[in-house]
């Protein structure tokens, strides 16, 4: 499976590190909210298609990115940084 990364360009999956779902919204850290924190910690959803994920480029860039892949293919329909913060082309 081939990542397009928006700085380094096409890589191998071998070169990125999963990082968990893109959906998943973490309490506030204050929050004594023990039931959306159990939420976010332990409760997974399996879906089959698209999905977006957060991947890290831990093999080059060290970029976090935001990856749309379904996951019955696994083709990749999407990748971009995961803050926006640092743009195509600039300095890792």
């Amino acid at each position: 499976m081939l990542i397009t990364c928006p700085y380094c360009g096409p890589r191998d999956v071998i070169e990125f590190t999963y990082q968990g779902d893109g959906n998943r919204e973490r309490p506030q850290p204050a929050s004594q909210n023990i039931d959306a924190w159990n939420a976010y910690v332990y409760d997974r959803l399996n879906p089959a298609g698209d999905h977006n994920e957060i991947w890290q480029h831990s093999g080059g860039c060290r970029s976090h990115l935001r990856v749309v892949r379904n996951t019955v293919t696994h083709e990749i329909l999407n990748t971009e940084f995961a803050h926006g913060a640092r743009k195509a082309g600039g300095r890792p």
